[in-house]
């Protein structure tokens, strides 16, 4: 079984998929690509039509996109290298992480970007954030947090047991709170802030905060 993926270290969809390849027990090759790289021809024509990260190669089947990726290694691989149970066998356990999935997708993750480019990317590259984007922005993540905070009462993680819906959120958030002034939306609530301290002491995720280095990236 030779796994390799290709991407960047730093880029959170990358690091969701470390830590789904880390939870699964799975070893896999990083193959590093530059912006220059990913919209070359070959590129675009064997990795990603779009020309993003990450692309993951299993022994010669070739996939893109990171849920769809996720999906993929869980469905063939999962319970044969490590106990950890990413998505349920229980046919309605597996709809609710569906279900948060979606929620993961339409109501944190999209504010959630568009937040971090104009406070992280926009910077880095020497201008000035767009105020008015990052303020609705926040607006909208704040509004959907204090769902999050009702959802999360009396449980400690998503679905009530650790799962791909929580998992999805993790890279993102960290940059967030690491490299913004960001890090109140999260903290103010209490039941926010204890399920995020339970996926950050998580081992896996210790893991590769330490072995990519992210704190000289924030």
């Amino acid at each position: 079984m030779t796994i390799t993926v290709f991407g960047r270290s730093a880029s959170a969809f990358n690091l969701i998929l470390f830590y789904v390849l880390k939870e699964l027990g799975l070893s896999y090759e990083l193959v590093q690509t530059t912006p220059e790289e990913i919209k070359s021809p070959d590129y675009l024509a064997t990795k990603h039509p779009f020309g993003k990260t990450p692309s993951l190669n299993d022994d010669g089947f070739q996939i893109y996109e990171t849920r769809a990726i996720a999906r993929y290694l869980i469905n063939k691989y999962q319970g044969t290298k490590s106990s950890t149970v990413l998505i349920p066998s229980d046919v309605q356990k597996a709809a609710l992480v569906d279900q948060f999935i979606s929620v993961e997708t339409s109501y944190y993750t999209q504010p959630l970007v568009k937040m971090l480019t104009q406070l992280i990317l926009v910077k880095k590259q020497g201008n000035e954030p767009d105020l008015k984007i990052v303020n609705e922005a926040r607006e909208e993540l704040d509004k959907n947090l204090d769902v999050y905070e009702k959802l999360l009462e009396g449980k400690d993680y998503l679905t009530g047991e650790f799962s791909l819906a929580d998992l999805l959120h993790v890279p993102l958030t960290f940059y967030a709170i690491n490299s913004t002034d960001e890090g109140g939306l999260w903290n103010k609530r209490p039941n926010v802030s204890r399920w995020l301290k339970n996926l950050n002491e998580r081992e896996c995720w210790k893991n590769i905060v330490t072995e990519y280095k992210l704190s000289e990236h924030i």
